[in-house]
């Protein structure tokens, strides 16, 4: 595995080293291709467009975010800017230097990578979708099936940009290894593809949403007990971000593995209780919810108010506290997209048009 980690690690070097001019690019994608941006930019965008698919991307996001983290712990990735303090892969004389950056010391373990892994997950979903929408009938014209066909190839080489540039971001900074990433990418397309094929998601109660997620954390925590009963510690990647990381401000406790986790299960519970309350029906199921003007002023609020609600920030002195938190701020998320907003803006709709009346 050390000469696959060279490997990686001479890669790196020549990305610093050459592309240094696209450093203020990269890091844009490596948030581009950050996880929480699913629930804060992609979701509400896609979930006012259709209702499938902003369900479908949140289930998406949130398995494969689990996956991710069970796959961190079985695989025992190193990440590339602690191996090469810690390797005696090389001489004293000839340990390789890597840049770091502000978003660098992730905790987590390395492989696969979660950016990487998310950001395909989600624009696999909405490049299908997408294509879905514009698919033409089977008594279309020659014209519009040539239509389509340039259409989905547009669409998959904006896909394939997106990913390889957030896959070089990932390696540029020195986060992850190559095959990390494209571990990452394909596992990610994986699960959107699963889940391609499972539209009982799309009306799934509260009950449904209620087992997913008990199912997720019994399984996570046993998973993580039993490893420390066979004397591993799980976390052990957190010890050598916090060694060997340059500047312990870059340590932050919303990327350790409990974090996401917590973070996602608070995002699916939150659905859950969106779409099956009385507001969504009113609102969203109502005869306003098929209005574009309706569908627009949605869209327009929950961006607005998700983009102020990031502002608030979890207190971190405690990390049960931290836990906690974070879930019911994730879980409001979905809460305020599907149901709280949509229910004030159909109000405010109905009032304006009983003055009118």
């Amino acid at each position: 595995m050390d000469f696959v980690y060279n490997f990686g690690v001479l890669v790196i070097q020549h990305l610093q080293n050459n592309y240094r001019e696209y450093h203020d690019f990269l890091n844009f994608m490596s948030t581009v291709g950050d996880p929480r941006n699913i629930f804060s930019v992609y979701f509400p965008l896609w979930f006012h467009l259709s209702h499938n698919v902003g369900t479908k991307m949140i289930w998406v996001a949130v398995v494969g975010d689990w996956f991710n983290l069970i796959f961190k712990w079985i695989l025992f990735g190193q990440r590339p800017y602690w191996w090469v303090q810690e390797t005696h892969f090389y001489h004293n004389d000839s340990m390789p230097q890597l840049e770091q950056f502000h978003i660098t010391c992730e905790t987590g373990p390395g492989s696969p990578s979660g950016h990487a892994m998310g950001s395909s997950c989600v624009w696999y979903v909405m490049i299908i979708s997408a294509l879905n929408f514009a698919r033409p009938s089977s008594v279309s014209t020659v014209g519009n099936f040539q239509r389509f066909r340039l259409l989905r190839s547009c669409l998959w080489m904006v896909f394939w940009v997106i990913q390889i540039s957030v896959c070089i971001s990932r390696v540029f900074i020195a986060t992850h290894f190559p095959h990390q990433v494209i571990l990452g990418l394909f596992t990610g397309m994986l699960v959107a593809e699963v889940f391609d094929h499972i539209p009982s998601v799309y009306n799934a109660s509260l009950k449904v949403y209620l087992r997913a997620n008990a199912f997720l954390l019994s399984f996570a925590v046993c998973f993580y007990l039993l490893l420390k009963l066979m004397g591993i510690d799980p976390l052990w990647s957190v010890a050598k971000a916090k060694k060997w990381c340059a500047n312990p401000d870059w340590i932050h406790l919303d990327t350790t593995p409990f974090a996401g986790l917590v973070r996602n299960l608070g995002a699916l519970f939150g659905l859950g209780l969106a779409v099956n309350s009385e507001m969504f029906v009113q609102s969203c199921k109502g005869k306003n919810g098929y209005k574009a003007v309706f569908k627009l002023m949605c869209v327009t609020a929950t961006l607005t108010f998700l983009q102020l609600y990031d502002f608030i920030k979890m207190p971190t002195h405690t990390e049960a506290l931290f836990y906690f938190l974070s879930f019911c701020k994730s879980a409001s998320i979905p809460l305020g997209v599907v149901a709280v907003i949509p229910y004030c803006v159909h109000l405010l709709i109905r009032d304006e048009e009983r003055k009118l009346a």
